[in-house]
């Protein structure tokens, strides 16, 4: 039965599998985690930058954080709400439309998704790295700013360490606030819902989430305007990265796919040239291709030498005649 060869470059628009992109994402997100924690910095640095982004807001008149924190403590309503989704939706929701987008849409699509979150949170390790930055909550109280993770500590999990489960704050950098992937994050979930998702609701959320995010990063006085903005930044430059990386990481693919795909090619040595466009003939029925010559030919030739013999015996029984006629044709003029 015939067999067909696939193309060359068929699978590279393949669905990545998922045992290579679970380690992939672990391995980023490892790294921002220890990357965080290595770049604490010098604590009064820290504070000195978050005094200057705070001044540089109030002499523009966008300190926004001041009344969204003051509206925020004074309502538990709003802060509670806040402090659970700062808490917890940037490890839940995002992971989760990523998986989303790993199982229903194209695989290009999620490439360039999934790419484009890893470049920017790598950006926004930079970040951490180069400019530690106090959060207002950790400012000194005559700025008026509150912990509202601290205020409604009792309400969940986290304790006075930012999101952070009580006694596991040590384990986090409470000065890796510039810029903002709590935004950042946030947007990108925006983006790729407005892309991909199909009814009114999905719009709406894409729209919603990252607004409110940015609120509430604000308002529970864990960022500044500023750190906001600078998250927003850091996708932008992760969304111009991610082509380039993708195509960096296509061609270190090309170059290792040939030691790779060596041994198909000596098993397919043998296989003979193509009889269509897409089907190859097997090498079981190319051995029979002789063969069945050989049938063809032998019973053309036992064809030819009954032809032959038939002729012969046709031309031995007119001689014959002729003889005979010959010798009747003698005999009367004999008697003559």
């Amino acid at each position: 039965m015939p067999h067909t060869v696939p193309r060359a470059g068929a699978a590279q628009g393949s669905r990545p599998r998922w045992w290579t992109e679970l380690p992939l994402i672990a391995v980023v997100y490892a790294a921002y985690s220890a990357g965080r924690l290595l770049a604490r910095g010098d604590v009064s640095t820290a504070v000195d930058h978050g005094l200057a982004i705070l001044h540089f807001e109030q002499r523009l008149n966008i300190d926004f954080e001041s009344p969204l924190n003051d509206l925020f403590t004074a309502n538990a309503v709003i802060g509670i709400p806040a402090d659970f989704a700062y808490a917890s939706l940037h490890y839940v929701l995002t992971p989760a439309i990523l998986m989303w987008l790993w199982k229903r849409r194209k695989a290009s699509d999620y490439r360039f998704l999934r790419t484009w979150l890893l470049v920017s949170t790598v950006i926004g390790l930079i970040g951490f790295t180069l400019l530690p930055t106090c959060p207002p909550r950790l400012l000194d109280a005559s700025h008026g700013f509150v912990d509202t993770m601290a205020q409604y500590g009792s309400y969940g999990w986290w304790g006075g360490d930012a999101s952070a489960p009580r006694g596991l704050g040590g384990l986090t950098n409470q000065y890796a606030a510039m810029p903002s992937l709590h935004v950042g994050w946030a947007l990108w979930c925006g983006v790729a819902l407005w892309r991909h998702g199909r009814s009114l609701w999905t719009k709406v959320l894409a729209v919603g989430y990252p607004l409110a995010i940015t609120l509430v990063v604000m308002g529970t006085a864990n960022h500044y305007f500023l750190d906001a903005a600078a998250g927003v930044a850091t996708m932008g430059l992760g969304a111009l990265f991610a082509g380039p990386a993708l195509r960096l990481t296509e061609a270190l693919r090309t170059r290792l796919r040939p030691a790779q795909e060596a041994p198909v090619a000596s098993r397919n040595a043998g296989v003979p040239a193509n009889v269509g466009d897409k089907c190859e003939t097997s090498a079981r029925e190319r051995e029979r291709i002789p063969r069945q010559q050989g049938r063809g030919a032998d019973r053309q030739h036992t064809d030819g030498a009954a032809d032959d013999g038939g002729r012969g015996a046709g031309a031995g029984t007119g001689s014959r005649g002729g003889a005979t006629s010959t010798a009747g044709d003698g005999a009367p003029a004999a008697a003559r």
